[in-house]
């Protein structure tokens, strides 16, 4: 089954950025949403990249109108879905409105359609197991912007089969992408898994160890090989992005994440980040300002916590066969643009030395730093 024609439900920013992609590598797209003016504001986004494209001369005027000329917009369902072969949902992350939207779906596309949702979090299986056609249900995880970002996450559902699972990857391919494959639907995928609890742990080295949050952030960024300190990310990604992935991943495995109550209440604060003024940093306007960070205050804050964290879950994927380390490093350089190999940074900080460290945690303050039995293994 070779696939040519796509509907993505949500014209939103990462709605009109896939539909732009997938049009760009030659497909037919549908781009539905459930108001005109939604649909005319990310036509208007999509013609305006196209421009930009054309003005840095990475493609013809020709190219730019052929492109654009493929995304077809449209408000009603069933006509979007006619003759679609894939439909991506991307509407908001709440579960209960994938199901509703899903319930819709499955009763105008005809039984041979894929379907596939661009979450960030949510179970796969849970959303298939509500349609008709969990077999032909899959996780597609695009990164923001997906215009620009190279990782796919792919995630089969339970029921999904391998044929599905094929013909989802050979389109990431078609539209210039990378996949990692997340083999078991566990919460946070690999990407999430990997950053948010990380997120967490910075708030909590903060106050274990009475840090700045430039501190943390040059040993974070200089010495961990990361292109930016991880509140910096926190900032860029939003507070709002971060509390969502975290209420998910919690709700479904206390052991993936230890919240810290500073995200819930700048998440309440509306401290987001950039996109609201102030997150961690203050920013003064819409211009990406970047937080100054030295060797100098690298050297006040040893990040073995930071590693002993983001590698005990990297250990978990592992050990839950849900990934290797070959496809975490893929992922963890192309989703957070990681410069130095995991594995590598371990290795010279001593995994000894990180399950010694993951030991004292557990003894300080709980089971959640108990070291994977894999770690515990590779000393």
């Amino acid at each position: 089954m070779t696939i040519k024609n796509i509907t993505i439900l949500g014209s939103g920013v990462m709605g009109h950025g896939i539909a732009q992609v997938s049009a760009t590598a030659g497909y037919n797209v549908v781009l539905r949403d459930i108001k005109q003016e939604f649909l005319d504001k990310a036509m208007g986004k999509i013609k305006w990249s196209l421009d930009k494209l054309v003005s840095k001369e990475r493609i013809s005027k020709e190219e730019g109108d052929k492109i654009f000329s493929r995304i077809t917009p449209i408000v009603d369902l069933s006509n979007a879905v006619k003759d679609a072969e894939m439909v991506i949902e991307v509407v908001p992350e709440i579960m209960d409105l994938k199901k509703k939207v899903y319930a819709e779906l499955d009763k105008v596309a005809s039984s041979e359609v894929i379907f596939a949702s661009n979450t960030s979090t949510l179970p796969i299986t849970e959303i298939a197991n509500t349609t008709s056609r969990p077999d032909k249900f899959i996780g597609i995880h695009f990164f923001n912007p997906p215009q620009l970002m190279k990782l796919v996450e792919v995630i089969p559902g339970e029921k999904t089969t391998q044929h599905v699972t094929d013909i989802t990857l050979d389109y990431v391919k078609s539209v210039n992408k990378q996949a990692v494959i997340c083999r078991k639907d566990v919460p946070g995928f690999i990407i999430n898994r990997l950053f948010i609890p990380l997120v967490h742990e910075a708030c909590y080295l903060k106050d274990r160890e009475n840090l700045t949050l430039e501190e943390i952030d040059s040993a974070f960024k200089l010495n961990l090989g990361f292109p930016m300190g991880i509140f910096e990310l926190a900032d860029f990604t939003g507070m709002d992005v971060i509390h969502k992935a975290t209420q998910e991943m919690y709700l479904r495995d206390k052991k993936v994440i230890n919240p810290h109550p500073l995200v819930e209440k700048m998440f309440e604060e509306k401290k987001l980040g950039q996109k609201s003024g102030e997150g961690f940093y203050k920013y003064s306007d819409d211009k990406y300002e970047r937080v100054t960070l030295s060797e100098e205050l690298a050297k006040k804050c040893n990040p073995i916590q930071l590693v002993a964290n983001i590698l005990n879950n990297a250990a978990w994927l592992i050990s839950n066969g849900a990934s290797d380390i070959e496809e975490i490093e893929k992922a963890s350089q192309l989703g957070l643009g990681l410069k130095k190999p995991l594995f590598d940074t371990a290795k010279q900080m001593g995994i000894k030395n990180i399950v010694n460290e993951l030991n004292k945690l557990a003894n300080e303050n709980g089971d959640f730093y108990t070291p994977d039995s894999l770690l515990v293994s590779m000393q």
